[in-house]
């Protein structure tokens, strides 16, 4: 099953390239979505995500740009985790990849008020708020990234996380 967001932009089948080997052929199923389990972090955290497996979080906003990214939700951490396989993508007009730089291991960082994915300086390669309504986007050193939306912040329309089947 795919969903919205998965389907509308053939998500999961661009990314599969980009993915490691050892998850590129694996089948991906929705754990969550805010069309069908709310807007809320907390939510998210409890989505049956394990935290050794990998995930993708594909997110659309408001003025209908995708921006995703591959994490480990995990629940919520008192540091950052993840490891070098984790990068940062965009759909803005077309897939971009920014992978690690190696410059440091800020992958990700949760709690249950604030979900933090790539850092370095005090900015953020992506950002979301508790209530899942508001995200932001900033370059950083984790993944050398451009801003993925074109404000740096922005109100979130949808979101999803996959993970392998």
């Amino acid at each position: 099953m795919l969903g919205p967001l998965a389907a509308s932009e053939a998500a999961l089948p661009q990314l599969g390239a980009q993915l490691p080997p050892r998850l590129a052929q694996q089948p991906w199923h929705l754990l969550y979505s805010t069309g069908r389990d709310g807007f809320s972090l907390r939510t998210l955290y409890r989505s049956g995500a394990r935290p050794e497996a990998p995930a993708l979080l594909l997110i659309r906003d408001t003025e209908g740009q995708v921006r995703p990214c591959p994490l480990p939700p995990g629940v919520p951490s008192s540091g950052f985790y993840g490891t070098g396989e984790s990068f940062l993508f965009s759909f803005c007009p077309e897939l971009k990849v920014f992978r690690w730089t190696g410059r440091n291991n800020f992958f990700v960082n949760g709690d249950v008020n604030l979900l933090m994915v790539g850092g370095g300086s005090g900015r953020f390669g992506l950002w979301l708020d508790e209530d899942l309504h508001h995200g932001g986007s900033q370059p950083c050193e984790t993944f050398d990234n451009e801003t993925l939306s074109h404000q740096e912040e922005f109100c979130i329309q949808d979101l999803e996380l996959w993970g392998p089947a």
